[in-house]
Formats: C-alpha cells, sequence, structure tokens
C-alpha cells in the first residue's frame, strides 16, 4: 500500500512533489509486519504439530493470560461477544442468575456488551456515562439498582480504566457480581485494587472478557477472545459451555454452543502477548504528543490522567465541541488524515433495541454526536502525531 495519495494543495501535512502525506486510520499489515519472523515460525509450529483446536498452544496462551491479568484461570474462546455471552450464561447455569434478572451495563458502549446481557436472558439496564471519562458514571449505579439486579458490566471503553471505590461499594453492599468487558484494554491497571489482589484490567471484578478482533491493541489474524476468573466454577461452567455443553467427551451437561480458540490463533497471540506493554507504551507516547500539542478551541481533548497505565489508549478520542463533524472529517480526511467515529449510534437507539432499553442518556447522546477517533496505532509515528496536530489546529471549525 502506497504512503502517499494525490489530494488538493493547501493546509497542513508533508508535501512532496505535489503528493501529500497520508495518514491511514490503522494498516494491519503494517502492525503485523513487526511481528512477522516471530508470527511465521508460531503458524509453521501450529501447522507441524496436527494439532488445531485445543492443545499445548491454547493451553500456554491462557496460562499466559492468566498470569498477565493474575488471575488463577483463563479460557481461550472464539471471540470477545461470546466470552462476555458464556460469563452471563455461566451465572444463569450457576444459578447465580435466573433468566429476566437485571445487569446494569453502560449506554455508551459498542452493543456487543449488550447482546450479551440479551442473549443470556437478562435484562440489561442502561446508566449514563461521565463527559470527561466518557465511561460509565459510577454516581448513578445505585439508582438503577432493583430487586432483580444482579450484576453489573463495568466497560473499560477506548483503553481506559472503568473501575473506582463507589462502583465496588455498591457491588459488596447489593451482592451484585462485576463482570468486565476489557474488549479495548488488554494490559491496563487500575490506581485501586480490585476485588482480588490483581491491579490488571480482567482481575479487577468477578470475571472479565476479552476480544482479540484483530483491530485491538493486542489482535489475532481472525477472531478470537478470552473469558479469566478466580471462580473455578465458573471457569468449569464457561468451559463446558463452549464446548457444545460437555464436561467431557460425549457428556453434554448443557445446551452449550461452539465457541472454542483454535490453536493457530492461540499461537499466534502469544507472540503478541509478550509485547502489549511496549504496545501500550507507544500508544500513550503518541498520546501525550496530541495531548501538548491540539490546542484548537473547538477540540476537547481526552482526559489524561497522572496514572500512566490506567489507559492504553486503544482509541485516542476527541470531542468536537462546535461545527460539523462530517465536515471536519472530511477536511482532515482531504489532508491525508483518517478518522473513525466510535460511536455513532448508541445501543438504545439501535433498531434492535428500540423501545426495549428504556431511561434518559444525555451525556451518551452528546458523545455519540461529537466524538472523532485520531489515529494512534502502530502506524502512526510521534512525528505523525504531531504533523496530526498541526493539521487540526490550522483547520477553521
Amino acid at each position: 500500500m502506497s504512503s502517499v495519495v494525490c489530494l488538493p494543495k493547501g493546509g497542513g501535512g508533508a508535501m512532496a512533489d505535489g503528493l501529500r502525506k497520508r495518514y491511514p486510520f490503522l494498516d494491519l499489515g503494517e502492525v503485523n509486519s513487526g511481528y512477522a519472523s516471530e508470527l511465521e515460525e508460531a503458524a509453521l509450529r501450529v501447522i507441524r504439530s496436527g494439532r488445531y483446536i485445543g492443545g499445548e498452544e491454547v493451553v500456554a496462551f491462557e496460562k499466559e493470560l492468566a498470569t498477565l491479568t493474575g488471575v488463577d484461570h483463563a479460557i481461550g474462546v472464539s471471540n470477545g461477544l461470546d466470552a462476555l455471552r458464556l460469563i452471563l450464561r455461566g451465572y444463569v447455569e450457576m444459578g447465580v442468575m435466573q433468566p429476566g434478572d437485571e445487569v446494569i451495563v453502560p449506554a455508551n458502549t459498542y452493543i456487543a456488551s449488550i447482546l450479551a446481557v440479551s442473549d443470556a436472558g437478562l435484562t440489561p439496564v442502561p446508566v449514563d456515562a461521565r463527559l470527561d471519562s466518557m465511561n460509565i458514571d459510577t454516581s448513578l449505579i445505585e439508582g438503577a439498582v432493583t430487586s432483580r439486579t444482579r450484576g453489573v458490566m463495568t466497560v473499560h471503553l477506548y483503553g481506559r480504566v472503568a473501575w473506582d471505590e463507589q462502583l465496588m461499594e455498591v457491588a459488596r453492599r447489593y451482592g451484585l457480581k462485576i463482570i468486565e468487558d476489557c474488549a479495548q484494554a488488554i494490559g491496563a491497571r487500575s490506581p485501586l485494587d480490585g476485588l482480588n489482589s490483581s491491579r490488571r484490567v480482567g482481575g479487577l471484578g468477578d470475571a472479565a472478557a476479552f476480544s482479540f478482533y484483530p483491530t485491538k491493541n493486542i489482535g489475532a489474524l481472525g477472531d478470537a477472545g478470552a473469558v479469566v476468573s478466580n471462580d473455578a466454577e465458573l471457569i468449569r461452567t464457561v468451559k463446558a459451555l463452549a464446548n457444545y455443553g460437555a464436561d467431557r467427551r460425549y457428556h453434554n451437561i448443557y445446551c452449550g454452543w461452539n465457541c472454542r480458540l483454535d490453536a493457530l490463533q492461540a499461537a499466534l497471540l502469544r507472540v503478541k502477548l509478550k509485547h502489549i506493554d511496549s504496545e501500550n507504551a507507544d500508544r500513550f507516547e503518541r498520546a501525550l504528543v496530541y495531548e501538548r500539542s491540539i490546542t484548537h478551541s473547538a477540540i476537547v481533548k481526552p482526559l489524561m490522567s497522572r496514572w500512566v497505565t490506567d489507559n492504553v489508549w486503544h482509541q485516542y478520542v476527541v470531542r468536537l465541541a462546535r461545527g460539523s463533524r462530517e465536515e471536519f472529517r472530511e477536511e482532515l480526511l482531504r489532508r491525508g488524515v483518517e478518522t473513525d467515529v466510535h460511536y455513532a449510534v448508541p445501543p438504545h437507539l439501535q433498531p434492535c433495541y428500540a423501545g426495549k432499553l428504556k431511561g434518559y442518556f444525555p451525556v451518551t447522546v452528546q458523545l455519540a454526536r461529537e466524538v472523532v477517533s485520531l489515529p494512534i496505532a502502530t502506524g502512526t509515528s510521534v512525528k505523525d502525531a504531531a504533523e496530526i496536530a498541526e493539521i487540526i489546529n490550522s483547520m477553521k471549525v
């Protein structure tokens, strides 16, 4: 893929012989090129093994992920949505939750978080976000608790840890399970202790789900996910549910699913898992450039914490305080900068949940109207981030 595209002259951006520099939002080929030799070696190892579902690679990956998150158990599964579905269905099979019980969820999240609750026969109860963190407003959680509430799902959106004393206190007071959606936050650390001894996301609550979709900070070359927990009974239940409901061969104790992680993806993820802290450090470095360099009065930058590792910057999401987001993105694209929106339509306004997710979520709606994600992944250098900031600062919004 060429690193430049022909665009009209004018405005910021590096120029050379009439060609304008291009700033891709995400180039997965470039992301994986840095691991190429290790990935090829891992793939060849699996091909030669003759074991493609389960086996040593999956077991090793699960142990390494458990170590990273500071928990006792990890189970590799098919994708992040299935990981959440398996946790919630597991609690239902264990009798911890009953069909129709309620799980509090952030209103501002990707729809997968809420789909998992519905799929388990449970009732999602959205709670609005904070404008500064864009994560769930924990001060509103207790007001959403009813006699049917059995859990709270905290989503570490965009890579920012969503964890505080208020969340833990409400969960303790009402005996609620805390499920972490860690799809965007692998490797992040909380400044506060979790329910157990770990401060890594995944080890903060009662159970957690990870996604390894290719665009994540650590992505598979296909689809993959994982469930982690210190609850051995939940892990046993999840493992059975993910394998047609069988606890051993030809012995199906649940009406389960096929949600297994294949050996090839496990082997590829083991390569990348070793580099998670350096990957996240690189993202922080680019986020810091944006924080220091973007000065445009129409741009509201994301909250920067003194606790460096509580955000692994899966996305760098700014808010456009005035003007048209579409025009802003089009002008950036004209100058070579690709952007994205996470997310333009919140779950409660999606057709599949029309009239089903009741409540008033003004902050979530405002965020959906204003947010723009800037390039931050591998392939966007520190120099690129500074140039993108310069382009933004020069724009008339």
